[in-house]
């Protein structure tokens, strides 16, 4: 297949991008350079998505657009709001390129924060999203965009998968994301902060995320039109994971508990059973093994940028 990736050089991106290209013509698009992969980087074209004269340099003879750009840091969108209106612009300019092109399928990234708290069931299925319940301004931006790719279907007859991702974590993040905020953290012996000790949430290994695109991208015309979370199906305590990293880690520094952070959703667990029967979506690795893996491989790129001075 003929792929545009936007948001190539992010974590989801580089592991996604890396995946896809040994089978498929795939070109990235990211306002950065992928830091990640040289090869990657070689197939990744820059451009600002904001602008929409950018996308005027991009290939347009594609079957398919898998779109991830987003800013994507919940309490930055709080602190600066502009950012979320960047998500929403950014996600308009990509669907016109679509439309002004005659390319029909996309495959868009959103999130769990469209869920918002929901208190009455412990997994949440994808038909729960309420416009009452939006916490942020980025689960915001993401719910504008669900309803502009349902627009666009209709209206221009765009085909669309919808992929709510969970807490996505594991390699090619180096951000102040929480996970490799604390193993940084951890390794620098320094405290760690938990913002909300009864928050709890569906932590999503990397390599299942992208097993779940891939299957999407797979199954696309059979299960078009449809939105799914793709998440492990599980929560866990913010809680457990800082006490995890710390004990992976041989560390004892501590964890300091503060207040839950205004914006952010405290309590979410997805409802994986659909993702499960039009898919045959099987996620695999448990938080244990998730964060063992990614202390491993945070562990070898800390001591590569320190070998590189």
């Amino acid at each position: 297949m003929r792929i545009l990736l936007t948001g190539s050089s992010g974590t989801i991106g580089t592991r996604l991008f890396e995946t896809l290209l040994p089978q498929h013509q795939v070109v990235g698009v990211d306002i950065e350079q992928n830091k990640w992969s040289s090869e990657l980087n070689a197939h990744t074209l820059r451009a600002d998505l904001r602008n929409s004269d950018e996308l005027a340099n991009l290939p347009s003879d594609l079957d398919l657009v898998i779109h991830l750009a987003a800013n994507a840091r919940v309490y930055e969108l709080v602190k600066k709001p502009e950012l979320a209106l960047d998500n929403t612009i950014i996600s308009f300019n990509v669907l016109e390129f679509m439309r002004k092109n005659h390319i029909n399928n996309i495959i868009f990234a959103s999130s769990r924060e469209t869920y918002g708290n929901i208190m009455e069931r412990n997994s949440i299925p994808e038909d729960r999203v309420r416009l009452e319940n939006c916490e942020s301004p980025y689960s915001a931006s993401k719910m504008s965009t669900e309803a502009m790719v349902h627009a666009y279907s209709k209206v221009y007859g765009m085909d669309f998968v919808i992929m709510r991702f969970s807490n996505v974590y594991g390699m090619y993040d180096d951000s102040d994301r929480v996970i490799p905020l604390w193993i940084r953290q951890t390794l620098n012996s320094q405290d760690l902060t938990v913002y909300g000790k009864d928050k709890t949430l569906d932590f999503t290994y990397i390599d299942d995320a992208v097993e779940g695109v891939i299957k999407i991208i797979t199954k696309f015309d059979q299960v078009k039109g449809n939105t799914l979370n793709i998440a492990y199906g599980k929560s866990t305590k913010l809680l457990t994971v800082a006490e995890e990293i710390k004990r992976l880690l041989k560390a004892e520094n501590r964890i300091i508990m503060k207040e839950n952070r205004l914006g952010e959703v405290w309590k979410f667990q997805a409802d994986i059973s659909k993702a499960r029967e039009l898919l045959s979506y099987h996620p695999r690795v448990g938080i244990e093994e998730g964060l063992t893996r990614t202390v491993d491989w945070y562990k070898g790129f800390y001591s590569i940028k320190q070998s590189q001075g």
